[in-house]
């Protein structure tokens, strides 16, 4: 994928992260839906493995605020403008 026309390498979790977010620009994706969504149903994980990811995808897309955390709810794609 490419930001501001320079190419981004995601790895396959945070490409699946940042997709189940894309089905839902600016609504708001529950931390368990999402986590769900990503990893295998029968994994057995801690949220902080989601923070993890989510952290490394800001830092690779370099808009941080692309991806919005609702506290005690989950997180959002917002604007990509």
């Amino acid at each position: 994928m490419r930001v501001d026309g320079t190419e981004v390498l995601l790895t396959p979790k945070e490409f699946q992260l940042l997709a189940v977010l894309a089905e839902a620009p600016g609504q708001v994706v529950n931390r368990q839906v999402v986590f769900d969504a990503v990893w295998d149903s029968h994994a057995y994980g801690h949220t902080k493995t989601l923070d993890v990811h989510v952290a490394s995808l800001r830092r690779k897309l370099g808009h941080p605020e692309w991806i919005e955390t609702i506290r005690n709810v989950g997180l959002r794609l917002g604007p990509t403008t």
